[in-house]
């Protein structure tokens, strides 16, 4: 099939031609994709946190909620790269199962394959597609491991970091820098002991809302959609540009550390020949000739 005929399927609600159009948005022919596609404004709300915290549960009663207003929802699930095969490695959402047969219900993993942030380099574009295809809400999870994981709110509006009661998270948290891009902080399993302590450690460390939630029984997850919906209506122009100038720097970031010219300015710098404002700058330019 044609892109423009598999996206005419996929919007006839074909779900074998929405995958197979996100694959091409992985591949290198991502530009061919793009090109049949209408200007978009999608609606992406990004869930991070540290491994455990539970937030594939928390993605999934959020998908739930939606989807009882009559939305439709895509779940991308960012996760480390496979460093054998440059696939996802934690594919299987088990905790996502409950709306595998919803056909108003998309869940991806995409792999990192080598960004250098903790998002996939194809996710800008799979987010385009998806809101091409007329999905109303793209949740973006990401696995969690760090500084890495802060390049979500250059994409996503709110987001929202997922954190458990004790365990050093809150402390964790702040170290990783994950706090600072908090648009909202979630203290997932709060009928656990030391819930209330950490959201006091919590509101302590940040300016963003805390809430409560336990997950998996669905308590406190009204209150976080609300202040999610409260979140996006607040969003502004000048915010919208700022994100989008973060992702295209981080992009741009990536593209010139894979420029054919990187180890041979990277040598020059190394035995003396050259230095690094030299080298930096011959980079740049060799990258937009």
């Amino acid at each position: 099939m044609t892109i423009e005929e598999l996206i005419s399927a996929a919007r006839d609600g074909s779900m074998r031609a929405v995958g197979r159009l996100l694959s091409l948005v992985e591949s290198d022919r991502r530009a061919e994709v793009l090109a049949h596609l209408e200007p978009a404004a999608p609606r992406v709300i990004g869930v991070t946190g540290p491994p455990g915290a539970g937030k594939s549960t928390t993605v999934g009663a959020m998908v739930g909620a939606y989807r009882a207003r009559g939305l439709r929802v895509a779940v991308l699930a960012v996760d480390p790269s496979s460093p054998y095969s440059g696939g996802a490695l934690l594919g299987d959402r088990i905790r996502m199962a409950a709306h595998i047969n919803d056909p108003d219900v998309l869940i991806r993993s995409v792999a990192t394959r080598g960004h250098l942030g903790g998002l996939a380099a194809a996710v800008p574009a799979a987010i385009r597609l998806l809101a091409a295809l007329s999905y109303d809400v793209i949740v973006l999870e990401t696995v969690g491991v760090g500084q890495s994981e802060i390049e979500i709110a250059a994409i996503a509006d709110p987001t929202v970091v997922i954190l458990n009661p004790g365990a050093g998270d809150a402390v964790q948290a702040a170290k990783a820098g994950l706090l600072e891009v908090a648009d909202l902080v979630v203290v997932n399993k709060a009928d656990r002991d030391g819930a209330d302590q950490t959201v006091r450690d919590l509101r302590a460390e940040t300016s963003a809302p805390v809430l409560k939630l336990v997950a998996a029984q669905g308590e406190g997850l009204t209150e976080l959609i609300q202040a999610i919906d409260a979140h996006h209506r607040a969003d502004t122009a000048q915010r919208r540009q700022a994100r989008a100038r973060s992702q295209i720097l981080s992009l741009a970031q990536t593209l010139l550390s894979n420029h054919t010219e990187l180890d041979r300015l990277a040598a020059a710098v190394a035995d003396g020949s050259s230095d690094a404002y030299t080298a930096a700058e011959q980079l740049f330019a060799g990258s937009v000739r």
